[in-house]
């Protein structure tokens, strides 16, 4: 029986003698929460977690394209697209999409996260030669303006080449490289960093009646499995993030089991990317209909998911999130 380990993690400079430093981090654990399908968990001590889960929790994150996964990064929200559910129309030119990757870097942004078809629920698909139109002028005028890390968001392969070629350097699939084939075979040929993310089903269907039998375990294990698959196509553990897609196929309730146990995607090994800005079900509990004034439930819950440890944040409102992060920082 496969059995899984939740760090409980907590922070300060006293600790006790025994304690673990979660990722190379400064925050540290314990004891962590056993957890298997189909039996109750259990608390154990650190010194209890089999060895090999134990290193993957505990070592130190190798930068990815040059950021420290020791300290949050800040991805900024730029959708170069008419349909996507919070900015659509905002950014489809070259100069306002220039313009505010200006504004996002200077806010706090180290990463920049380009998208070219909307992966709102109901979305259609969107030709690989649209999506190319749509995003590679603006790698290609971002790139001139500013230092961050460019990453690219889809799901195709034709467009994670033309935009590498145009200076992204991440390649981040919501569909966990699951829809084209080809994709992860060239990340791997090109070391690409990647971010590997889990949705179940597609945008055009994923939240028509999403089903688990355990999400926090069923996540989990398709993301090993894809880490794993990228690893034997030769692509570096050390180049890859994880993203447990809080949103893309899954209730609300389940969005908040994954929230609640964020941690356990630490034992995959990689750093964990959390994205949740502005979205629906932080207008529902946060009883907030307009999706551009959901920064303060979007900033709650980025901070809870860094209490967990993870070292990056996805977000729209990047002015606002760095405001808060940076006394989250000075508080602690």
């Amino acid at each position: 029986m496969t059995e899984y380990f939740r760090p409980l993690v907590q922070h300060g400079p006293t600790k006790p003698v025994e304690a673990k430093h979660l990722a190379g981090q400064a925050l540290w654990f314990t004891h962590a929460e056993k957890l298997t399908r189909g039996g109750p968990a259990e608390i154990v001590e650190a010194a209890d977690i089999p060895a090999d889960i134990l290193e993957r929790l505990t070592r130190s994150r190798p930068a990815i394209a040059g950021l420290d996964m020791a300290q949050p990064q800040i991805m900024g929200i730029l959708n170069a697209t008419p349909d996507s559910f919070s900015d659509g129309g905002v950014h489809n030119s070259v100069d306002a999409a220039r313009s505010a990757a200006v504004k996002m870097v200077s806010h706090g942004a180290t990463i920049l996260d380009i998208g070219g078809e909307s992966t709102r629920p109901g979305a259609d698909f969107i030709p690989e030669d649209e999506e190319i139109e749509r995003t590679r002028p603006l790698i290609q005028a971002i790139k001139a303006e500013t230092s961050a890390l460019i990453s690219i968001d889809t799901r195709k392969s034709k467009v994670a080449e033309a935009a590498w070629q145009a200076g992204a350097g991440l390649v981040n699939d919501v569909s966990g490289f699951t829809f084209d084939a080809e994709l992860a075979p060239l990340c791997a040929r090109i070391g690409a960093p990647v971010c590997v993310m889990h949705m179940q089903g597609d945008p055009a269907t994923m939240q028509d009646d999403p089903q688990y039998d355990n999400v926090l375990l069923d996540v989990y294990d398709f993301l090993e499995g894809q880490i794993a698959h990228l690893e034997n196509l030769g692509l570096s553990r050390e180049l890859i993030v994880a993203d447990p897609g809080i949103g893309f196929g899954k209730t609300e309730e389940h969005n908040l089991t994954l929230l609640r146990s964020l941690s356990l995607f630490h034992g995959l090994g990689c750093p964990i990317l959390l994205g949740v800005s502005r979205k629906g079900f932080i207008g529902n509990i946060g009883r907030e209909p307009r999706k551009d004034a959901r920064a303060p439930g979007s900033i709650a819950v980025a901070l809870a998911g860094l209490s967990q440890g993870v070292q990056i944040i996805r977000v729209h409102d990047v002015a606002e999130t760095s405001q808060a992060l940076r006394l989250w920082a000075a508080v602690r």
